[in-house]
């Protein structure tokens, strides 16, 4: 017992032994602590991001809990492809906070259940099962939520006064603008850029069209809206009468200037385009208009889609300009939204023809009417080396088809004239309009303009872009036909298109005409408009009210 007694230690000495830094419990204490706050990480990661394998691309979807919004970002050889946001309700695109808002959320949801069955409705293909059918298009379901939202914006009637509604334009300094136009010999060193600044940024007249015809380039929608917006009649010179601050940065033209100027090296040109995105940040932050609202009541205009200007600061291509924390809160009003950014407004694309009134609006629409269509359908475009494109089955069942499709190949920049492009739209019923080298196409205005129907493959080239300018009713001024069905050879797009009745031709283009067209076109900066509504006079109109009812 006494040798028992000898060999215990003391209760203290055990304790402290156990303890001691290098002690098997310490380790074992240690490693449980660490494995818990892991777990805490993983978690977080795990309710802030989906992450989106497709094909060759991955697209990592991130909810933002500062900012209650979600964005996506993608990586990959076709990064223009939108992929959705999976796994998110739709009560989610609301963040009801009461009953009232939560009744909202659900008779949107089933209007969309009702109203949108062909976009929302689960497809099974080969492939994909079942769950990851329903999960596709409850994202869908998500995106059209959010269209209804940025429609709730809409004013139902023509303001009679500017009174509440006044717009501050913002005078930048010049490298925001200015000299980015004064450069711009160097922006495409291989042909002359510089042209289609002529005529407040409109181009060089197209006299073989008529009068309001200039030849417009499709990413010069900055300086277009600029011209316009500083002889707004609710322009005010005071900031404490203003309800809109407009930031008339030339973001995308930056951009295109820093990427194709062969005057710097890659790596200075990278590092320019991302210290002017975060030098317009900078000034914005001094200014006490911006820190009152934090940028709510403020608004950009952008003349590239929302992909190149999403991109991360390791990437050449692109900029950062709508990454940046501070830019997640104004609108910006865009040719190509991102599709769950509930701040990007999808506006018209710039087409080619700026009336100066009402008389030469209707003068358009009466020849439209009058223009006979020779042919049934066309395709103007360039074949794509990309597998996953459809351009190459369309141009094939064109020209399968001579007597009833035209092809007008667009391939070695035969298409840079417009008239020609314009001239075949006018003389077509339909007008393919598959993606390029993204969703969206200026083309797919420009055949409106025309008057031929549009025939789209993609509800992002359109249907999901444009809520202020297009009807929630796509089959009034549209044809659509699934562009997967195409890509299996389940239908032929020219086949499809000849069953479609004369007189329902008639009431789509007597529609087109009639109501769309001035809607798509931005009229000349010193026109004068009293009967007609054109594609500014909407964006203005409708982004002072999503102001208002933000800040209410």
């Amino acid at each position: 017992m006494a040798l028992s007694m000898a060999k215990k230690k003391p209760l203290d000495q055990v304790e402290n032994q156990n303890f001691k830094p290098d002690s098997c419990f310490f380790k074992l204490v240690n490693r449980i602590f660490a494995a818990f706050i892991f777990s805490l990480f993983l978690i977080f990661i795990w309710s802030s991001c989906t992450i989106i394998i497709s094909g060759s691309i991955a697209h990592v979807c991130v909810t933002s809990r500062k900012l209650n919004s979600r964005y996506c970002l993608s990586a990959g050889v076709h990064p223009t492809n939108y992929s959705l946001p999976i796994n998110q309700n739709i009560t989610e695109v609301f963040s009801p906070s009461n009953e009232v808002e939560k009744i909202q959320a659900n008779n949107v949801t089933q209007k969309i259940k009702t109203e949108f069955a062909q976009f929302t409705k689960p497809v099974l293909e080969k492939g994909i099962d079942k769950a990851k059918a329903e999960e596709l298009a409850n994202s869908r379901m998500v995106v059209e939520a959010q269209i209804e939202i940025l429609r709730s914006y809409i004013v139902k009637s023509k303001p009679i006064s500017c009174e509440g509604r006044g717009i501050y334009v913002y005078d930048l300094p010049s490298k925001f603008n200015k000299d980015l136009v004064a450069k711009c010999n160097e922006i495409m060193s291989w042909f002359d850029f510089c042209k289609y600044f002529n005529n407040d940024a409109m181009g060089e007249p197209i006299v073989e069209l008529g009068n309001g015809w200039y030849n417009t380039h499709q990413f010069l929608l900055e300086p277009i809206f600029h011209k316009r917006i500083v002889k707004h009649p609710c322009r005010v010179e005071n900031v404490e009468d203003a309800k809109v601050f407009y930031v008339p940065f030339y973001g995308s033209l930056d951009m295109l200037k820093t990427h194709f100027s062969q005057v710097k090296g890659k790596e200075d040109s990278q590092m320019q385009v991302h210290k002017l995105s975060k030098d317009i940040v900078a000034w914005l932050k001094e200014q006490e208009t911006w820190r009152r609202n934090f940028g709510l009541d403020h608004v950009f205009v952008l003349g590239k889609n929302s992909w190149d200007l999403h991109r991360s600061e390791s990437l050449h291509w692109g900029t950062p300009l709508l990454e940046l924390d501070e830019l997640q809160s104004p609108i910006k009003l865009i040719i190509e939204r991102q599709p769950w950014h509930m701040n990007d407004v999808g506006v018209p694309y710039p087409t080619y023809f700026h009336p100066r009134s009402d008389e030469e609006i209707i003068a358009w629409q009466e020849k439209t009417r009058q223009v006979q269509r020779k042919h049934l359908v066309s395709f103007a475009g360039a074949p794509r080396k990309d597998p996953m494109s459809i351009r190459s089955i369309l141009i094939e069942q064109c020209t399968s088809a001579p007597g009833v499709c035209k092809f007008l190949n667009c391939g070695e920049k035969l298409c840079v004239e417009s008239s020609p492009v314009v001239q075949l739209f006018m003389e077509s019923e339909f007008c393919l309009q598959p993606d390029g080298d993204s969703p969206t196409r200026k083309s797919f205005f420009d055949s409106l303009v025309a008057g031929c129907i549009p025939v789209v493959f993609d509800p992002f080239t359109a249907h999901y872009q444009y809520p202020w300018h297009l009807p929630e009713d796509y089959n009034k001024y549209s044809v659509f036909i699934d562009q997967k069905k195409v890509k299996m050879l389940e239908v032929n797009v020219v086949d499809q298109l000849v069953k479609i009745p004369l007189k329902q031709r008639q009431e789509m283009r007597k529609y087109i005409i009639d109501e769309l067209m001035p809607r798509m076109v931005y009229a000349h900066a010193n026109a004068k408009l009293e009967k007609f509504e054109d594609a500014f006079i909407i964006a203005v109109n409708n982004m002072v009210q999503m102001v208002v009812n933000r800040l209410t």
